[in-house]
């Protein structure tokens, strides 16, 4: 009482990988915003953090420990959230990894682990809450975050770019099927952002030469901190993208540049991709 109502006041907002980077920032934009936050991440002090952080700020948020390639870890977290605090208006699914070598260099469990994360977690969550959104029966929106990648093939990058792709036409297909709900769908697709995911991301390197993978990183870092590009724009973008409803976002000047590139001239890319930047 006695205060503006936010551009997202009395909306529920979920966002997966809240913990650090992108889904951190996420979430601190839409609490601005006047939304209530159920925030979730595998990394519990982490997501308790955010948590604790919006709530010092004057905002609700409400922290969980989730992995979001556990189908059924999934579901009952999307019941437990649907029974305390309601079906979420907005889902951001955010939570990924990243994962860094040739396919030939990289394990087969390593490969399969990058699939089960950055995709299987986009699809549990959108099976879950998606199901819940449309038996609502009063629309919603999800936020499906992908990749530069999933249009920029690279070799250095093979199950990571592989995902996101998966990602983006899965979200597609989505798009279109619950579009007769109203329940909208957008897809993320940020370009070379300055977050902690260098630093935790896995290098597969050949057998035997990967004792430079540790300098590797920290060049990568370098410049990805150089490019003073941070994951509060990405969250800039995710809210006017829900408000404007748009079906594909990139963002970075490099995201928008390369998807039209992959739309006017993906040969040229397919050449690029010869090159090994990793």
């Amino acid at each position: 009482v006695g205060r503006p109502r936010g551009r997202f006041g009395d909306t529920l907002v979920a966002v997966t990988g809240a913990g650090s980077g992108i889904g951190r920032e996420t979430a601190f934009a839409f609490a601005r915003a006047g939304a209530e936050l159920v925030v979730s991440d595998i990394d519990e002090a982490t997501v308790k953090e955010t948590a604790a952080e919006i709530a010092a700020r004057g905002g609700t948020a409400h922290p969980y420990v989730l992995d979001v390639s556990d189908a059924g870890a999934v579901e009952a977290f999307a019941e437990r959230v649907s029974a305390e605090h309601g079906v979420p208006d907005i889902v951001v699914n955010n939570a990924g990894i990243g994962q860094a070598g040739c396919f030939l260099d990289t394990p087969v469990e390593e490969f399969d682990r990058v699939l089960e994360i950055n995709l299987g977690g986009v699809v549990n969550g959108c099976r879950s809450f998606g199901r819940r959104l449309v038996e609502r029966g009063t629309g919603g929106y999800i936020v499906n975050v992908a990749s530069m990648a999933a249009y920029a093939p690279q070799q250095s990058l093979i199950a990571y770019c592989t995902s996101k792709a998966a990602n983006y036409m899965f979200s597609d297909c989505l798009r279109a099927e619950l579009d007769a709900a109203g329940v909208g769908v957008t897809t993320i697709c940020p370009g070379v952002i300055n977050t902690n995911i260098i630093s935790t991301t896995r290098f597969s390197a050949p057998v035997g030469k990967d004792d430079n993978v540790d300098g590797r990183r920290g060049q990568i870092g370098r410049l990805f901190a150089l490019r003073h590009y941070g994951p509060d724009k990405v969250a800039k973008a995710i809210l006017s993208s829900v408000e404007k409803k748009k079906p594909i976002r990139p963002v970075a000047p490099e995201a928008y540049a390369v998807y039209g590139l992959s739309r006017v001239a993906p040969q040229a890319l397919r050449n690029a991709a010869r090159v090994r930047v990793i």
